[in-house]
């Protein structure tokens, strides 16, 4: 595991893909969906996965807010991603995290372990792409 700084000039300017990462998981939990686009290259790839409820691959920054962010926030209340262990090899970067949250449906809350796989050149996030159990996401859904 890597330590990040936080909230320093150098971890906000950072060009370190770990970084790059973090400043987009807290922008995520702080619901600034501008910073968040900030760290999103304007050709982005963001994969949900298969079977997840926004199953599908969006492109350009607005497209994943809109897309994914935003859908996420409708849905469900206190949508967080928790970004737990950082593993680091050039500009791949994997997070080991957890999502939690409460359909608003349902209001059956959601706890579930995920992986997430970015690809972060020049400052950006170039490619995300999302593994976690889908089943316990839609049990969380459904009635």
């Amino acid at each position: 595991m890597i330590e990040i700084p936080r909230g320093t000039a150098a971890f906000n300017e950072s060009a370190a893909p770990a970084d790059v990462v973090r400043r987009q998981y807290l922008a995520s939990a702080r619901g600034d969906l501008a910073a968040l686009r900030a760290t999103l290259a304007d050709d982005i790839e963001w994969t949900e996965m298969a079977g997840f409820p926004l199953a599908g691959t969006y492109r350009t920054p607005k497209g994943v807010t809109g897309n994914v962010m935003e859908r996420l926030a409708a849905e469900w209340h206190d949508w967080t991603a928790h970004d737990d262990t950082y593993v680091v090899d050039g500009e791949n970067v994997v997070v080991l995290a957890r999502y939690t949250a409460v359909h608003k449906t349902t209001g059956k809350p959601l706890a579930v372990r995920v992986a997430h796989h970015f690809v972060v050149r020049g400052s950006r996030i170039v490619r995300f792409e999302q593994f976690t159990d889908t089943a316990l996401v839609r049990d969380a859904t459904q009635p």
